[in-house]
């Protein structure tokens, strides 16, 4: 298994779960090793509810008051915030 393989495909085939697929030619160029999918033993049915249906979004996510507290060094996350500030011509 070298650096070419992906590293999904090593697991599989560290585990026995599929054939170890044959070394690349490196001469030339190529595209990523095809790979099958693993049977599941026993799939079971989905358990997921349903989403919600749609409604309208009545959040209100940001006001012309809002503000923010960065903490760390986030230079260019707060650059980025006042850039848009400027750009919308927001006072404060």
């Amino acid at each position: 298994y070298g650096p070419e393989t992906h590293i999904t495909a090593v697991i599989p085939m560290a585990l026995g779960l599929m054939e170890a697929l044959p070394e690349p030619d490196l001469s030339q160029a190529c595209g990523p090793p095809v790979r099958k999918m693993i049977p599941g033993a026993g799939s079971k049915p989905s358990t997921q509810k349903p989403a919600p249906p749609a409604s309208k979004h009545t959040i209100v996510t940001a006001t012309p008051e809002t503000t923010s507290i960065v903490f760390g060094m986030q230079n260019r996350a707060v650059q980025g915030m006042l850039d848009f500030d400027f750009m919308c011509k927001r006072k404060k």
